[in-house]
């Protein structure tokens, strides 16, 4: 039962209500995850909150996406919680744990070197047809009070709101890796159609030079016929578009396809030439959680490089190989001092999987992103 008529203030009501409908909205489950902490700490009134998501066995936390703390506190923190001390309290017993100061609950264990400090602590369940999903954490009051029962009340609330909207963008993941092998098929298809027709060509070309041997001509045919081979090899790697070109409106299938439609949907009307480059076996490889990750962080490092108004080139580079997966996202623009204010949430997707993310100028002047994870399932 959703403890609607435990919620008295009326414009707390509304904010719920309101943030039930946000969470709903977005199908990205790595959206919907910051979203439900972002939403808890704005209703509420409290400074850090966190989602902790469980793995497959159910007593340990496998991904924890936090609000509150900036990058020099993640740095000095270093590793992310594992489900140890009050955390692992709620994931042992999964019900709604208010206290008024950490240090005296007894399952406390104390916090890292660097943690800031944290007083009051309100933590509820995410359930998912009735199986623990994971636990929404709330500490330290931003007036300096306790958390109250209706904060309680108003968190449990949420939180049911987010064991709908997970299930939603996870029913929504699973409907899309369907659909990926039959979309492997027509991409190959088509690619081998186009490289058929190319090495066709090639081959006609050199025919021709090796009738012509010993001849100045046959040297500038071989070298058309290497230019054709590694524009064929580029054109299988590479994928070269304008904002202004007809949108594909691919929906679903293959990483690679979502990753060009989300390039294409964030450059839409803007006079940019972008490059897309793939190495590796992307789809293959890369498993739902990670590409999820990857997606979000193309979008934010996109935005970080169209936020100037003078970039006119933007690549973006996916590689997969042993050492891991990468993203570079490179433009022509004049570099700020101050780094982009989406560095956060990259550097902790990173983070998450194992990875790091940086900011560099480039040697013409632009900005460079290069942002990595090893652990790709």
């Amino acid at each position: 039962m959703v403890p609607f008529r435990r919620i008295l203030d009326v414009e707390r009501l509304q904010a719920v209500v309101g943030a039930m409908l946000l969470i709903g909205e977005d199908l990205d489950l790595s959206t919907v995850l910051r979203t439900i902490v972002e939403t808890a700490l704005e209703v509420v009134g409290a400074r850090y909150g966190a989602l902790g998501v469980l793995d497959e066995t159910g007593s340990r936390l496998a991904e924890f996406v936090h609000v509150g703390m900036d990058l020099d506190q993640v740095a000095a923190i270093g590793r992310l919680p594992e489900g140890g001390g009050m955390l692992g309290h709620l994931i042992k017993d999964p019900h709604p744990v208010r206290v008024d100061d950490i240090a005296r609950h007894p399952e406390h264990s104390g916090f890292p070197r660097g943690h800031p400090p944290m007083t009051s602590f309100l933590g509820v369940p995410v359930m998912i047809r009735g199986e623990p999903f994971g636990n929404l954490y709330l500490t330290e009051k931003l007036d300096g009070s306790s958390f109250t029962e209706e904060d309680e009340d108003t968190v449990s609330t949420l939180a049911l709101a987010a064991s709908l909207a997970i299930d939603k963008a996870r029913i929504h993941s699973r409907l899309r890796e369907l659909t990926l092998v039959e979309e492997r098929e027509r991409i190959a298809q088509g690619l081998h159609d186009t490289t058929v027709r190319r090495l066709f060509a090639v081959g006609l070309t050199l025919q021709g030079a090796r009738r012509l041997l010993g001849q100045p001509e046959a040297g500038e045919r071989l070298q058309q016929a290497i230019d054709e081979l590694d524009e064929t090899i580029r054109q299988i790697r590479t994928t070269v578009f304008a904002s202004s070109r007809p949108r594909r409106s691919v929906s679903g299938g293959t990483l690679r396809g979502d990753i060009l439609q989300l390039v294409e949907d964030s450059t839409a009307g803007r006079p940019l030439e972008v490059r897309v480059d793939f190495d590796g076996s992307i789809d293959g490889t890369v498993g739902p959680h990670a590409a999820e990750h990857l997606l979000m962080s193309v979008r934010e490092a996109l935005a970080a490089s169209l936020r100037r108004s003078d970039v006119t080139t933007v690549e973006v580079d996916v590689a997969v190989d042993d050492e891991g997966l990468s993203l570079r996202v490179a433009d022509d623009g004049t570099a700020g001092a101050e780094p982009p204010p989406e560095l956060a949430s990259l550097a902790q997707r990173a983070q998450l999987l194992g990875g790091r993310c940086l900011v560099q100028a480039t040697p013409q002047g632009g900005m460079e992103l290069i942002w990595q994870a090893t652990r790709l399932q």
